[in-house]
């Protein structure tokens, strides 16, 4: 079969020729895309669907930009539920925006286009000092976001033609000063409360929980006691270090080098002088500034009739505080450590020379060259460990982008083993043991990295024990790793987290108890108010907590108050149970004028953003957006409020 394919390889291609081509005139490019799969749907916007794989490239896309912009950011941060949701929810507003602008023929001009880039802070710094743009870097911008210039300049059109469809229900947002004070005022209330916190700590020795209790709690709450899934994996790091093991330097380049940078291996000439300055600074008159350059003058003719007294008449005139106690004294200075004109005048004199006035920004400087310090020339030998350290990291800067690319390849290509790809570029094959989706705080490394256990743990690295992909995980690092023992998350055995169920069963019995006795108190002191045990009245508002937690703070603030004292009771899960009375109602504290002003310009936004919701709200439901997946609840420990 495959010998009459190779014979016949022009009939091959027509036939083929002849088979795709009318394929793709009636199905179109998109039918095949639905033939081969993408996942499951996860949103609609009309008859567009957005696909399981690509919600998950859109999100890794996202945590990709996130960690260039923000190397330090957790990226941890990024991979929970509620952020891969948000991902999701901005892919399809943009799809519900791009319908609505492309119904109302929004575009955007070649000018606007221009404008939006040259607004760009980053482009900005990509511009040489005559003004023009390096195109170089412009291009590895592009391509750093997987985008060509014309891609990235489509990309700037579209969200510029997206913005307006919004752009016009937000600038028409008003919000008048009377409508803002009233809202503001009943927002910054503030309100006199009492409280009693019933924690469940103070009811835990009231909990003795038998064999069989603990049995049954176990039973009932199994994934509480789930050790995770994990994994012993083998790995290889290409990083500078181990590129630097792969070059070899000979006595040539190193001597070479020597030569070259003698000047700066042996260190740097410094110079000791001695100054007077007559203070001048930019913002001073030119009259006063005059003034000050003929008394630097006549100080310099004085000096230059008598070097001698120089140290003197600095101590008597220079308005140098830090020196002119030590007669001007400026201890020795390399290059770069003071002001130009300073330096390039004390680097073009003669040990004794005094110079002619010099100004910088400072005012006007008399110059003294007290010594010289020139560096003794280190020998081959000396310097040589450095020179071969400077040479290897040149090199490998240079060379790394050529191995990662065959480093990048060989993972892939020999997706079963490392041993051939560790052989050619002098790598480290390394092994871990219980390794988990999410690291122990104590994990540092590559292995700490969630890029990289997003590609470990991954149905196909999980299930065929592949080789991941090279993943980049920091500058000049790469990483590939591959399961070789896969243990999934299992319950535990009951004797083996004995401690833990008791420790738990103990806590929600004592929370529940706590809960009990709150509510049966809040009931009592509505009927008896003389017998409540209550703290201190304090005034709490919504920008003073008083560290209230925000579920106590909110409801104090919602509380219907037109009678009072409102009782409330605040049922906060494991942490207990917090009874409340609301005493008195006072207006906010009197704001100062800029501080209205900032407050009504925040209204102002508020207004504009909500309306603006509103708006993309009724897109939708023109549009037929619907997410498919149910969106995820935050863990929380705050149940409802009683009242």
């Amino acid at each position: 079969m495959f010998d009459f394919v190779r014979k016949h390889t022009k009939i091959m291609m027509s036939l083929m020729f002849l088979l795709i081509i009318p394929a793709f005139v009636l199905v179109g490019i998109n039918g095949f895309r639905s033939f081969t799969g993408g996942g499951e749907t996860v949103a609609k916007v009309g008859s567009f669907s957005v696909k399981q794989e690509e919600w998950d490239a859109a999100h890794k896309n996202e945590v990709d930009r996130a960690r260039s912009s923000q190397p330090t950011l957790d990226v941890k941060l990024l991979d929970s539920p509620q952020a891969r949701y948000g991902t999701l929810e901005r892919m399809v507003r943009e799809h519900v925006l791009a319908d609505a602008a492309a119904d109302a023929h929004l575009s955007s001009t070649d000018a606007r286009l221009a404008r939006e880039l040259q607004q760009n802070p980053t482009i900005a710094s990509l511009r040489k000092a005559d003004g023009s743009l390096d195109m170089e870097r412009y291009r590895q911008l592009a391509a750093s976001q997987g985008l060509t210039p014309e891609g990235f300049e489509a990309r700037v059109r579209k969200d510029l033609a997206l913005r307006q469809v919004e752009s016009g229900i937000a600038s028409s947002a008003l919000a008048s000063a009377a409508q803002a004070s009233v809202a503001l005022n009943a927002f910054f209330e503030r309100r006199e409360v009492q409280v009693a916190n019933f924690q469940p700590a103070e009811y835990k020795s009231q909990v003795n929980p038998t064999e069989a209790e603990m049995d049954a709690f176990y039973q009932a709450n199994q994934k509480m006691f789930q050790a995770p899934e994990s994994a012993t994996v083998e790995y290889v790091i290409l990083d500078l270090d181990s590129v630097k093991k792969s070059i070899t330097l000979n006595e040539e380049e190193l001597k070479s080098y020597y030569d070259q940078n003698i000047g700066r291996l042996s260190g740097k000439e410094e110079r000791r002088a001695s100054h007077i300055l007559i203070n001048a600074p930019k913002d001073m008159s030119a009259a006063d500034k005059a003034k000050a350059k003929e008394k630097a003058t006549a100080l310099l003719v004085q000096v230059r009739k008598a070097p001698d007294s120089f140290a003197d008449v600095a101590r008597k005139n220079s308005q140098d505080a830090g020196s002119a106690a030590s007669g001007g004294d400026l201890d020795f200075f390399g290059r770069g450590a003071m002001v130009k004109p300073f330096e390039d005048a004390a680097f073009s004199m003669k040990k004794g020379d005094i110079s002619d006035v010099v100004e910088s920004d400072f005012g006007f400087h008399i110059i003294k060259l007290v010594d010289i310090k020139s560096p003794k020339q280190k020998t081959f030998e000396e310097v040589k460990p450095t020179i071969e350290a400077d040479l290897r990291t040149q090199q490998a800067q240079r060379k790394y982008a050529e191995i990662a690319e065959t480093f990048t390849n060989a993972v892939y290509e020999q997706s079963d083993n490392y041993k051939q790809i560790a052989d050619k570029l002098k790598l480290e094959v390394k092994t871990a043991s219980n390794v988990q989706r999410k690291p122990a705080a104590d994990v540092k490394g590559v292995l700490a990295s969630a890029k990289l256990l997003t590609a470990i743990f991954s149905p196909d690295s999980v299930e065929k024990k592949r080789n991941t992909e090279a993943v980049e995980v920091g500058a000049n690092q790469m990483v590939s790793a591959r399961i070789t023992q896969y243990a999934p998350a299992r319950v535990l055995p009951l004797n083996d987290v004995r401690n833990d169920v008791r420790e738990r069963l103990v806590n929600s019995r004592a929370a529940e108890l706590a809960r009990k006795d709150g509510a049966a108190k809040l009931e009592a002191w509505k009927a008896q108010p003389d017998a409540a045990k209550l703290a201190a009245a304090v005034e709490v508002s919504r920008d003073k907590a008083q560290n209230f937690s925000a579920a106590v703070l909110d409801k104090v603030m919602h509380a219907d108050a037109s009678k009072l004292p409102v009782w409330l009771g605040v049922d906060l899960g494991n942490l207990g149970y917090t009874v409340v009375r609301v005493n008195k109602v006072m207006e906010r504290s009197a704001a100062t004028d800029a501080q209205a002003q900032q407050e009504r310009s925040q209204y102002g936004q508020w207004i504009a953003s909500a309306e603006s919701q509103a708006y993309f709200e009724l897109l939708k439901n023109r549009y037929k957006a619907q997410i498919k997946v149910s969106k995820p609840v935050p863990a929380a420990n705050l149940l409802p409020v009683t009242e």
